[in-house]
């Protein structure tokens, strides 16, 4: 495709410009308008400077990619009401086997949820868990802050709605779900494993030496407990019951929520007979029968009206799970993933059987925005020539039929994915690759698409600015309240750019 004009040139590579600043820094001091607004700013400017008509900015929204990309997020957004984000993160902790293996499991879980309900959908549930597990047991929360947001991105590679980038390779190459994952799941699952050893190699010494300190801290208290009991035994009754009070409090300020929720069950008991005892027996039997809801609540007279809300729960939770399992089993039989996602999401609300109201509202409209105003300004900035042009260049030294050909292929997706993002990357490289792909032969289309879907999602670990799941698991951290922790640049970098050349390296080998 020949340049433009030299007027829509520089108006286009403006607007482009304009978009690019925002998407990537949306905080600029001269402008904190935010990524969408800075999205639909460069859309309405590739319309004002006349670099496409507005016929053409509504053709270039992609209905398709955003219709799925909604049905995803609203099945996601019922998952999570019914708990299984929650069991994901109990799966963290259950019986943990120390630091390493806890490690281990965030990569294995987070790579795993990101390959079926979005790599920033799990990212922004599970970050919280992870502080709260690497607090409880005195760990440094990066290691694991980096494994979850890397092993998110190394994941979501798996499948055509593990990222957005994904969503819109799948639809603009009509490759199917099955023939995705076949394809992508061994370079996966290598590349969740050698990030996983990586990171472990990277940190294995600072975790065993907070190990080490958490070991010793409680053989401290152990000694600490002893010496106290002696004492117990030469204190006067009275205040050695008063000594037994402050550890009550001790205990229950440091034992977890369940034990916290029984000590007062007995304390409120405590309480009930306390006060028989000086004759208010009229609140007395109240707080008793609380008391035993709190410590026996399947044993209490009214046991029958309790389980039936907890049996239905449990009966709308299979609902929602069987719903997720068939859209899934419909993706991979080659269903319209779009048509599919929209009505497994109207299947849920239907099931839910309330006012949907509450639960769309925790869909990420202003994502979809972003999008529509990023399919707009990316269709302008193609319109301009600039992008036919450098891969006109760039298209003799990166042929995907030989070795050298895809390195180099995979250092400007690398390059461009950090730079510019993965989303527009994919929309401007997208085409490019596949019409040079399609000269060699018809086999080499899928490949060059498939080969553009993996390194685009693991090019992400490059930098902290490399995907949106790397700045959400950073912004969760920092603002969760009580465990506030700040991922640094510099801290991702050095670990970034081991983890993605390696990574990506076997993925390119496996790719066939």
């Amino acid at each position: 495709m020949a340049l433009a004009s030299t007027e829509k040139v520089i108006l286009g590579s403006i607007a482009f410009a304009i978009f690019w600043v925002l998407a990537v820094f949306p905080s600029v001091p001269f402008l904190p308008v935010g990524r969408t607004a800075g999205s639909l700013l460069g859309a309405m400017l590739m319309v004002i400077f006349r670099v496409i008509t507005p016929e053409q900015a509504y053709a270039a929204i992609d209905l398709p990619i955003l219709g799925l990309l909604f049905g995803t997020m609203v099945v996601s957004v019922y998952l999570e009401k019914a708990d299984m984000f929650n069991h994901l993160g109990k799966l963290l902790s259950w019986k943990s086997k120390g630091a390493h293996d806890l490690l281990c499991r965030i990569c294995l879980i987070s790579a795993i949820s990101s390959a079926f309900f979005t790599n920033d959908t799990s990212c922004v549930l599970l970050t919280e868990f992870v502080l709260k597990i690497a607090g409880q047991h005195n760990l440094p929360p990066h290691p694991f802050l980096l494994a979850l947001a890397s092993s998110a991105n190394i994941g979501s590679s798996a499948t055509p709605i593990g990222n957005p980038q994904n969503l819109v390779i799948a639809m603009q190459s009509k490759i199917s779900f099955g023939s995705f994952l076949v394809v992508l799941l061994p370079p996966t699952v290598i590349g969740v494993l050698v990030n996983a050893l990586i990171l472990l190699c990277m940190y294995w010494k600072l975790l065993s030496v907070q190990k080490d300190e958490e070991d010793a801290a409680s053989e401290v208290v152990a000694e600490k407990d002893v010496s106290s009991h002696e004492m117990h035994l030469l204190l006067p009754f009275r205040n050695r019951s008063t000594s037994c009070e402050n550890e009550t409090h001790q205990v229950s300020s440091s034992a977890p929520a369940s034990a916290r929720n029984s000590t007062a069950s007995e304390e409120t008991l405590h309480n009930g007979a306390s006060q028989k005892k000086h004759g208010t027996a009229a609140s007395d039997e109240v707080v008793s029968v609380n008391g035993l809801n709190d410590v026996f609540p399947e044993k209490h007279s009214k046991g029958k009206e309790t389980l039936a809300p907890r049996f239905k729960r449990i009966l709308w939770k299979s609902r929602v799970y069987f719903v997720t399992i068939g859209m899934l089993i419909s993706f991979l039989i080659g269903l319209n993933m779009s048509w599919t996602a929209i009505t497994a999401a109207l299947a849920l609300v239907i099931l839910d059987f309330k006012d949907a109201q509450s639960c769309l509202e925790k869909v990420s409209y202003p994502l979809l925005i972003f999008f529509c105003g990023m399919f707009i300004t990316v269709d302008g900035f193609n319109r301009t020539g600039i992008p036919s042009a450098l891969w006109d260049w760039m298209e003799p030294h990166a042929k995907v039929n030989c070795a050298s050909g895809i390195a180099v292929l995979a250092v400007v997706i690398l390059v461009l994915s950090n730079v510019a993002s993965n989303v527009p990357t994919v929309l401007l490289l997208g085409s490019q690759v596949a019409t040079s792909a399609a000269a060699i032969s018809a086999a080499e289309v899928k490949k060059s698409w498939l080969i553009l879907a993996w390194v685009s999602s693991v090019a992400g670990n490059l930098s902290l600015l490399g995907s949106a799941a790397n700045l959400i698991v950073c912004e969760k951290a920092r603002l969760a309240p009580n465990l506030g922790y700040t991922l640094s640049f510099w801290n991702h970098l050095k670990f970034g750019v081991p983890s993605t050349i390696i990574v990506t390296a076997i993925g390119l080998a496996l790719i066939r």
